[in-house]
């Protein structure tokens, strides 16, 4: 990606409202959209054709330092539960010849070359690879940097607690530029959901760094957690800089119990993240948004040990949301984009995003008649243009 012009205008594009416009982008960022849009000086002209713009999309949820994307197939044989998909990938990793480097780079590209500008990724953060992941995942974001604005999640697949060592590596990882605090199920995994959440919140508030939590525990177990971890939230003055990711415990409570965890939680600024998964219960999404609630979308992992499944197109991703929640109208589907784009931004705090005159330039152009029907038929990219630059077109990478 070797094109280092940041002032385009596009032309003859259309809003999700069906309004022809014209976009001004210079110096990377958004000039102005309207209908009577100056060409800034010298830059290249796009005629879009009609086609449909969107936003850059988000990826809220991912872990590309573990995927297999492009390697041959793996052939999954693992046991049914958590700890056999932990254990199984820490040690596969570890004879495979599997490279954090390698693989999140060609991950990542594929996000872009299908309109993804921003990426929330989690990485393994143990005591037999140390820091070794997290060093590939940072030498990708130094190579994307210009392209794809990412967030690294320090994440401690293994557990904390029950794995000594790990509280501290985990603060090499803040210290050496992971930007966000990972957490994993503190009563089921490390199995003292006080004692894991205090040297959580600990470590956040010594790095000053958010948090986000994948906490799969299910119905009471989840909701106690929950609790204890909202308890924190407000005790620490962390509002707004917490993201609880999968929270299938929400899911499966009885509604009042489930509810007066919600009012809390949009109380406390906490966002969710869902991957919408269909085998588990999820977040009830339209009451959350109800209540104020930011809920988000992503993949979770792409094509690794854990799961065959996946690919790097969130509007894929958006589509499989509205499945999952039974969105069919077409106003509807226009959440499972939300999910994907302006919420997904919001809960990772990416700034400068939007179709917006000062935004960062992160556009997609599809040629699709409405945002219902980009979800549902997931057409080709037609344009991507990232941080203000050319960077893919036709459903390729531009080189």
């Amino acid at each position: 990606m070797t094109n280092m012009n940041r002032s385009v205008y596009l032309s003859n594009v259309r809003l999700a409202d069906g309004q022809r416009v014209s976009v001004s982008i210079v110096d990377g960022h958004i000039e102005s959209i309207g209908v009577q849009v100056v060409a800034p000086h010298d830059a290249p002209i796009e005629d879009g054709g009609g086609a449909l713009l969107l936003p850059g999309f988000v990826e809220g949820h991912t872990h590309i330092d573990k995927s297999n994307w492009g390697r041959p197939w793996y052939r999954n044989e693992v046991g049914p539960l958590l700890t056999d998909r932990i254990s199984n990938e820490r040690e596969w990793r570890k004879t495979s010849g599997h490279d954090a480097a390698e693989q999140s780079l060609a991950l990542s590209r594929a996000f872009v070359q299908a309109g993804t500008t921003r990426l929330r990724t989690h990485v393994d953060i143990d005591t037999d690879a140390r820091l070794r992941y997290l060093d590939g995942v940072l030498a990708t974001k130094e190579t994307m940097r210009d392209t794809l604005d990412m967030q690294i999640v320090a994440f401690p697949q293994s557990g904390m607690l029950i794995r000594p060592g790990t509280v501290e590596l985990l603060g090499d990882a803040l210290a050496q530029g992971a930007d966000v605090l990972g957490a994993l199920d503190p009563a089921l995994i490390d199995g003292d959901p006080v004692a894991s959440l205090n040297a959580t919140f600990a470590l956040a508030e010594r790095y000053r760094k958010p948090i986000d939590i994948h906490l799969h525990e299910p119905g009471e177990i989840g909701a106690f957690t929950l609790k204890l971890l909202l308890d924190r939230v407000e005790a620490m003055g962390m509002q707004g800089q917490v993201v609880v990711s999968h929270g299938f415990c929400l899911g499966a409570l009885p509604e009042r119990e489930r509810d007066a965890l919600l009012d809390r939680i949009a109380h406390l600024r906490v966002a969710l993240l869902t991957s919408a998964p269909p085998s588990r219960p999820v977040p009830p999404l339209k009451l959350c948004r109800d209540k104020g609630i930011t809920m988000f979308g992503g993949n979770d992992g792409i094509r690794d040990t854990w799961s065959p499944y996946g690919v790097p197109d969130m509007l894929e991703r958006a589509m499989l949301i509205g499945m999952r929640y039974d969105l069919r109208r077409d106003d509807d589907l226009m959440i499972a984009f939300d999910c994907v784009s302006d919420a997904a931004a919001r809960g990772c705090g990416f700034a400068d995003y939007g179709l917006r005159a000062g935004a960062r330039a992160d556009l997609v152009l599809v040629d699709a008649e409405t945002v219902a029907h980009a979800v549902v038929a997931r057409p080709k990219r037609k344009l991507v243009v990232a941080n203000g630059r050319i960077v893919a077109r036709d459903g390729a990478l531009v080189s």
